[in-house]
């Protein structure tokens, strides 16, 4: 059993939803990163998306793209990112770790160089951000061959055809996007998420996370009313961009943010 099905299973058996933070492997520096993740552990998360630096994002917002911005500059790339998970695994053989990014560096790896390289690092999921289902069956049979779960994004405008062909390719967890539009824009709108979320449920039994405009412990506690699972990333990542010159301060702001996160989700 993966971690990521075994993580969902408990924390269903327990009544609880899973918190999933995201940074940007690197930033703004490449020593930062493991030691941040094993304090988010610390602080209570369940899962951790790890995201891959990027020169030409589509899909993340002005935060997120000033972090691959900062990372880049200290030449993270790829397989520097796989190398962060693997000396995070040092230490933590239970925490779940996804990799999520952009399909141009796996493909330079090719998929199979890819897939073997993130079994070697000990990765448990992959979100690749533009790469649709209806291409995908190459990559996710490779990374299901070595237990690694292919994660895919579904809008408010996915349709049920769609949803069934994520759910057939797709394990892990299904991230769903909450709002049209980048990460970190806009307001949540609950009841179109509940309602999009029992659309979704009635099809697949696949645990559902849900991103995109998660600010503050309130908002975490309303999705967790909803949702299988919690994704924050821009929120995390302002705290970094707020406290370039003090990271231990920036760390504690992080902490402190998905501390009350973690207590308001299981509130």
């Amino acid at each position: 059993m993966s971690r990521l099905k075994a993580k969902f299973e408990a924390l269903a058996k327990a009544e609880r939803k899973a918190l999933i933070p995201f940074i940007t492997a690197g930033d703004p520096h490449p020593d930062f990163t493991v030691s941040m993740m094993h304090a988010m552990v610390e602080a209570g998360v369940d899962v951790i998306e790890l995201g891959v630096p990027f020169s030409d994002p589509v899909a993340d917002g002005p935060v997120i793209q000033r972090a691959s911005e900062r990372a880049l500059a200290h030449k993270m790339s790829l397989r520097r990112t796989l190398q962060i998970v693997a000396d995070f695994r040092k230490s933590d053989q239970l925490t779940p770790v996804v990799i999520m990014g952009y399909l141009n560096p796996i493909e330079a790896m090719t998929y199979e160089g890819f897939a073997n390289a993130a079994q070697r690092a000990d990765v448990d999921g992959v979100l690749t951000v533009d790469l649709p289902p209806e291409e995908a069956e190459e990559c996710a049979t490779l990374l299901k061959a070595r237990d690694i779960d292919s994660i895919f994004l579904l809008a408010p405008n996915s349709t049920d055809e769609r949803i069934k062909m994520m759910a057939a390719i797709g394990s892990g967890y299904i991230y769903y996007v909450s709002l049209k539009g980048v990460t970190g824009a806009g307001h949540l709108n609950i009841q179109d998420v509940q309602a999009k979320l029992q659309q979704i449920q009635a099809i697949t039994s696949v645990p559902v996370a849900i991103g995109f405009g998660v600010k503050d412990a309130e908002t975490a506690k309303m999705i967790a009313t909803v949702g299988d699972g919690v994704v924050v990333g821009s929120a995390l990542i302002s705290k970094i961009e707020a406290n370039l010159d003090d990271l231990e301060r920036a760390k504690a702001d992080i902490i402190t943010l998905l501390a009350a996160m973690r207590m308001a989700m299981d509130s």
